[in-house]
């Protein structure tokens, strides 16, 4: 969870008591868009004076669930190492790691602010590593050389919302999901053409 540069540190356990509340709004959020915070808390085990401890009011906790997730989400294009890995090491990787964010904080990726500054900058971010993840590609040969990776980013980006409603429910089925949008992104649905 992001901090105000003015903010101490939060302890260790106070850190952990943060990301089960997290998880439990999460979770309940996802299976009720209007639940209370008296909910969330008893999903996270925990009373619901700590959730307003940490989160002075539902709108807090749940900009505080969507910064994490933008966080998660940086942190999985990152662990990619779209910039150095193989182009279609990486295109995997972070075809697994953005759809594993997705399905599992689906509701505060919906609740993004889009408009929050450091929403935008990880946007941003992410963004500019893709484009310099589809050029690599495009040098590598895995796209045509005409390619224009605009469109071919954008098409990415639907495939993986799309692929993002599916929900796996195991690490088998998100591998199977990030190989089809992969291979789709690559290959398209055409049949090959006959020599």
């Amino acid at each position: 969870m992001a901090l105000p540069a003015s903010a101490k540190p939060l302890r260790a356990d106070t850190r952990r008591t943060v990301r089960t509340i997290l998880e439990a709004a999460e979770r309940v959020l996802s299976a009720n868009p209007a639940a209370t915070v008296e909910q969330i808390a008893e999903a996270a085990g925990v009373a619901r004076t700590t959730v307003h401890r940490r989160f002075a009011s539902r709108e807090a906790l749940i900009s505080a669930l969507a910064a994490w997730a933008t966080q998660r989400f940086h942190e999985a294009v990152e662990a990619a190492r779209p910039r150095t890995a193989p182009p279609a090491v990486a295109l995997y990787q972070v075809t697994v790691n953005v759809l594993r964010v997705k399905t599992g904080w689906g509701f505060a990726m919906g609740a993004l602010p889009t408009d929050a500054p450091e929403v935008a900058e990880v946007h941003a971010d992410v963004l500019h590593q893709c484009a310099q993840l589809f050029t690599r590609l495009r040098d590598a040969g895995l796209l045509a050389p005409d390619t224009d990776l605009d469109w071919a980013q954008r098409v990415y980006y639907a495939l993986i919302h799309e692929a993002a409603d599916k929900a796996p429910e195991t690490d088998a089925a998100l591998d199977a999901l990030a190989t089809r949008v992969v291979d789709t992104l690559l290959h398209g649905l055409g049949a090959p053409a006959t020599a």
